[in-house]
């Protein structure tokens, strides 16, 4: 953050909420990889792994709404501005512990695409959720956090590990 001192952006001097004016700042290339885990049981996730649920393809189908999710993130978050998307790129593990879910978005803005990576991982994890859940309803989603961001003012910032 520099010598800056730490703020919420989007409230004005008054304190009301508004949407942050990005028109000064530079067009930069923009990126931000977030991630988020699904627990679920060993015998669910035996189901999406061999791709033997009776919905069809679990992981392609959230996939999907991952991409969906990335594109109408300015639509659910309401201070969000709305983003051309360059790239989204979604990548599932299947472990013995659940299902991680990482995504890397990436556009050229005057804003950053965290929100983005972030809606992606929520819908995506979401939807294996929705899949599932008659088979296994103990489904917890849990571990959503941003991984990366590069691109703007701010840098390179990267999560410590966990």
């Amino acid at each position: 953050m520099g010598d800056r001192e730490p703020r919420l952006t989007h409230f004005d001097s008054a304190g009301q909420a508004h949407m942050v004016d990005v028109g000064g700042k530079d067009e930069t290339q923009r990126l931000a990889r977030a991630e988020g885990w699904l627990s679920a049981a060993p015998q669910t996730l035996a189901l999406i792994r061999a791709g033997g649920h009776k919905k069809g393809d679990v992981l392609g189908v959230a996939r999907v709404a991952a991409i969906m999710g990335a594109k109408k993130t300015a639509e659910l978050i309401p201070l969000c501005h709305p983003l051309p998307l360059t790239r989204l790129e979604v990548a599932f593990d299947v472990t013995d512990d659940g299902v991680r879910c990482e995504v890397t978005a990436e556009t050229r803005g005057r804003t950053g695409v965290e929100m983005e990576a972030l809606t992606a991982v929520g819908v995506a994890l979401l939807t294996v959720y929705d899949m599932c859940k008659a088979v296994d309803r103990d489904m917890t989603l849990h571990g959503v956090r941003l991984l990366e961001k590069q691109g703007g003012r701010s840098g390179h910032w990267q999560a410590r590990q966990r």
